[in-house]
């Protein structure tokens, strides 16, 4: 098991910049999610005594954020538009087709962590409404049938590194 108390000297090293009162935390998350995936718990009292602050207010700005992740990502993501389009095109019934199949809701991860399934708000892709975009990228337009078929595939690569 890992030790989650112990401050990676990487960690240190990401943060070594940081001043109090010339730091821009939402860039400083980023900064740790690029390095590492997520923001490691770790990091949370590192980073509030850097900045003068408490624990709980930098876990209130993590949690805030939903482009954030606490936990280390998904091989696979698959990230459901929510925008206004999408959900004109039926995108909901793909949502909850993509939910029942791969066993997961928004925000969540196959046990695996094979794949998870997000939110992600519209990105001015409507042209390819509705759409999901895995790892990343657009696929779309979509059918349920369509976002079964590709929530099957990728089950059936679960547990594959």
């Amino acid at each position: 098991m890992t030790d989650t108390t112990k401050t990676p000297p990487e960690l240190e090293q990401l943060l070594a910049d940081l001043k109090p009162d010339n730091a821009d935390l939402l860039a400083v998350l980023h900064r740790i999610q690029d390095a590492y995936g997520y923001v490691p718990p770790q990091a949370i009292p590192l980073l509030a005594e850097k900045l003068h602050t408490t624990p709980a207010m930098i876990y209130g700005a993590i949690s805030f954020y939903s482009e954030i992740r606490r936990e280390p990502p998904a091989r696979t993501t698959i990230s459901w538009c929510s925008g206004p389009a999408c959900r004109l095109k039926g995108s909901e019934n793909m949502r909850r087709a993509l939910e029942a199949v791969l066993g997961i809701g928004l925000e969540e991860s196959t046990d695996d962590k094979a794949v998870g399934l997000h939110l992600v708000q519209c990105d001015g892709t409507c042209a390819l409404a509705p759409l999901v975009r895995l790892d990343g990228h657009p696929k779309g337009p979509l059918t349920v049938s369509e976002a079964i078929r590709l929530a099957r595939e990728l089950k059936g690569k679960e547990g594959q590194p």
